[in-house]
């Protein structure tokens, strides 16, 4: 039987470090090629990276670790499913960080970073153009990490990668698809008041941003069941 796991892999690296192996698996996440639920199975990994088990189960260790994963005593590893109180964690700490983020960016950005964003916001609306696609949750989220990228910290881009990447698996999980129209609208929105200048507008529109997104989220089920038994097709 063919393994949908190793179908959405793709090596990237030597293999010889779990680290690599780590990263390689934490891109797949972050990119929605690994849902939420879905078991990485040590064997798989091991054939696929061509590495002893013993150096997966390390690899799984550091993504447990950056909580991308679960691991469960007597079940294995599972892309993580985040709760309602930890999503909501999560949106409170991106606001927190990116409020000061708006700001160093507005100071910073010079003539060719805003027209960096400008196409990178083309290349959003395109993908909206082609419901349901894969790019167009990728390029949301990474519209968050090109504005740390122009503050030019690289801890701040790390946590912001690391955030974006798990508020990723959670509007995968809990936000319907209408959702990323307001998105990239209010990512537009943001980028015409910090290129006047206006630091305290881009601010109060990214908080409103990030705010609009989490009110979108439900927990009560109704936009996850049918994605949860799409996970349970693909494993099974």
């Amino acid at each position: 039987m063919n393994n949908p796991l190793a179908a959405t892999l793709e090596k990237t690296g030597t293999g010889d470090s779990s680290n690599e192996i780590a990263s390689d698996i934490a891109e797949a996440i972050a990119a929605r090629k690994l849902p939420p639920g879905t078991k990485l199975r040590e064997e798989a990994l091991s054939r696929l990276y061509s590495v002893s088990r013993t150096k997966i189960r390390a690899a799984l260790l550091i993504l447990s670790k950056d909580k991308l994963i679960n691991i469960v005593p007597d079940k294995g590893a599972f892309v993580s499913q985040p709760s309602e109180q930890e999503s909501r964690d999560i949106f409170a700490a991106r606001r927190v960080i990116e409020s000061a983020m708006v700001r160093e960016f507005v100071a910073k950005a010079r003539a060719a970073d805003y027209r960096a964003l400008e196409k990178h916001l083309k290349a959003e609306r395109g993908a909206l153009a082609n419901v349901p696609s894969k790019m167009r949750s990728e390029l949301l989220g990474d519209f968050h990490v090109l504005l740390a990228d122009v503050v030019g910290n690289a801890v701040l881009t790390d946590i912001i990668k690391e955030l974006v990447g798990r508020s990723s698996l959670i509007t995968m999980l809990y936000q319907s698809e209408r959702d990323a129209v307001c998105s990239s609208d209010e990512h537009m929105a943001f980028l015409e008041a910090a290129k006047a200048g206006d630091a305290d507008k881009a601010t109060d529109i990214m908080m409103r941003h990030l705010s609009h997104v989490e009110a979108a989220l439900r927990f009560d089920g109704s936009v996850t069941e049918g994605r949860k038994n799409l996970v349970t097709a693909l494993l099974m």
